[in-house]
């Protein structure tokens, strides 16, 4: 039986999926007007988004369980600032293909971790939690965003 907490972490990475193709259907002008005023726009949330499953990809899960020193995080500032930009010159189609693509490695590379090891402490930037307390931040962040999202569109 899967682990409980690493099923509602799948699932939710899932479901963000089916979140994110829905706005293939949302108007060009919805899709680039910032959400208010001095905010991103979907495009650029949507977009930032990206650039995080990454580095958790590349820069922490294989350090994990491997008792190696974590690569320093990025600047956060400086990602998010970098990731909307070149979200606003991608077209809506890209920016939601590279998203689904990457959030579905993501997904592939926390089904194969093994149950047990989402019980481990791990020392995560100087902080003892478990690999599920960890992602738990992502999806936080990841609902914060939709929420926005919704309020825009109206759902």
């Amino acid at each position: 039986m899967l682990d409980k907490n690493k099923e509602e972490i799948l699932f939710h990475f899932e479901n963000s999926i089916d979140f994110v193709r829905k706005l293939e259907e949302i108007p060009e002008e919805n899709w680039r007007t910032p959400i208010a005023i001095n905010k991103w726009s979907i495009a650029e949330i949507i977009g930032h988004l990206t650039p995080w499953d990454e580095f958790l990809l590349n820069e922490r899960i294989p350090y994990l369980f491997n008792n190696t020193p974590m690569p320093k995080g990025p600047n956060v500032e400086e990602l998010n600032h970098e990731s909307a930009e070149v979200s606003r010159e991608r077209s809506k189609e890209e920016t939601i293909s590279i998203f689904i693509n990457i959030r579905r490695n993501l997904i592939i590379t926390l089904n194969n971790i093994d149950d047990e090891m989402w019980k481990k402490e791990l020392n995560i930037e100087e902080r003892a939690l478990t690999l599920y307390d960890y992602l738990k931040a992502f999806i936080e962040h990841d609902l914060h965003h939709f929420e926005q999202i919704n309020k825009l569109i109206g759902t």
